[in-house]
């Protein structure tokens, strides 16, 4: 045969030589969604419209906070002016030099940051002792025990009132801060129930291992549980932190004398006072200061609350 009459053809195409298929990765478009949108195009815009849901949500929940603080800097008539003025004209930063004479605000401050912090700190600490208890010793009626504390959450608190006054001023405890110390020190139902099923995340083997080792009980627990319950118990801590610093039935109980009101007290003081004579931006210049502790608390430990809120989330 000779070459010339050799007949080459050309070499098809990848979409040639398959009839019906479709185009080669390199002519592909990007992906879409059956309305026709691309992938990307719908996560920015699912992006956007949550940028804006928090936006907006974060508005509604700062909104009586700026009103507080714009409200405390203001005159007794600024403060019913109409339209409302968000920014005070002129700032009156008299207010919150007068608020230290105008009652015992300061004396409030400490009694309240006497109760708060010995309650959740040594709270928190017996809490989570107990929450090591329930979840990984071994004990017998552990689980009836850990019911019986958890019936103590179905009491309502104003059915414990006169038993516990009666309790209190038979020792000689009212019109002081231990009746509002005291029991707290042995732990919080709720912040026991919290730790110890997250604790039911970590393995037994890592107890067992280390109790083989030789270690005791508190060193795994202050070794290998603590750092392990850190972010948990922090965001515990804020929500107890944030309910006996706002406690106001239990001090209305027990404190009579002003040396030893705590701050939420003193601030319905404030109001039952100065509100006769619409002294609103004096009241408010109080409460505005008795929100800056649970702020700065807050802020101190929101890493850890995230980092909670992920690890449970992961668990999950």
């Amino acid at each position: 045969m000779s070459a010339q009459n050799v007949i080459t053809t050309p070499p098809l195409e990848p979409t040639d030589a398959i009839p019906g298929a479709g185009p080669s990765p390199r002519q592909a478009g990007p992906a879409k969604d059956p309305g026709g949108r691309s992938i990307k195009d719908r996560t920015r815009l699912g992006n956007l419209l949550t940028t804006v849901i928090l936006s907006l949500g974060a508005v509604v929940m700062i909104a009586p906070l700026a009103w507080t603080f714009s409200t405390s800097l203001k005159t007794k008539d600024g403060v019913f002016e109409l339209p409302p003025q968000w920014i005070p004209d002129p700032f009156v930063w008299e207010n919150y030099a007068r608020i230290w004479t105008a009652g015992p605000l300061l004396s409030g401050i400490q009694n309240s940051l006497i109760v708060a912090c010995s309650v959740t700190i040594i709270g928190s600490l017996t809490s989570a002792l107990a929450a090591f208890a329930f979840a990984k010793m071994r004990m017998p009626f552990k689980n009836v025990l850990f019911l019986g504390l958890l019936s103590g959450l179905m009491i309502p608190f104003p059915t414990l009132m006169i038993p516990q006054f009666t309790i209190f001023a038979g020792i000689g405890w009212v019109d002081t801060l231990l009746p509002l110390i005291v029991p707290g020190l042995f732990g919080n139902i709720i912040m026991i129930f919290f730790l110890r099923q997250f604790l039911n995340s970590v393995p037994d083997s890592i107890v067992e291992a280390a109790r083989i080792d030789g270690a005791s009980y508190l060193q795994i627990f202050w070794k290998l549980i603590m750092p392990a319950i850190r972010p948990a118990l922090a965001a515990q801590f804020i929500l107890w932190f944030m309910a006996v610093w706002n406690d106001y039935l239990a001090p209305i109980i027990y404190l009579n004398s002003p040396e030893t009101q705590t701050l939420q007290l003193v601030i319905a003081n404030f109001n039952a006072q100065y509100a006769i004579q619409t002294d609103y931006p004096l009241i408010m210049a109080a409460s505005f200061i008795a929100l800056l502790p649970v702020l700065i608390v807050f802020i101190v430990f929101q890493r850890q609350i995230i980092e909670s809120i992920a690890l449970s989330g992961s668990k999950g």
